[in-house]
């Protein structure tokens, strides 16, 4: 891990297109503003590993009884039109 020391007002880059920059320092908080292409993810950490665990949870095969009764709702919606 690279370690880096900032002030206030003060910035790293990372690559050519990002940069984050230290926004305000208040007892053990900082305030982060990150300067990034609307292209590129930026979530707290947190966030992040929600998003993935959801995301392994939605990817994840459903299980027969579940597609059979999707099969049963969609040939009822069908049958309505």
């Amino acid at each position: 891990m690279l370690v880096l020391t900032r002030r206030l007002n003060q910035s790293i880059k990372i690559g050519d297109d990002i940069e984050i920059t230290v926004i305000e320092v208040r007892g053990d908080q900082v305030r982060l503003g990150v300067a990034a292409p609307r292209d590129v993810s930026v979530h707290r950490k947190e966030i992040y590993l929600q998003i993935q665990q959801e995301n392994r949870a939605a990817s994840a095969a459903p299980d027969a009884a579940s597609l059979d009764a999707l099969g049963d709702a969609l040939s009822q919606q069908g049958k309505t039109k």
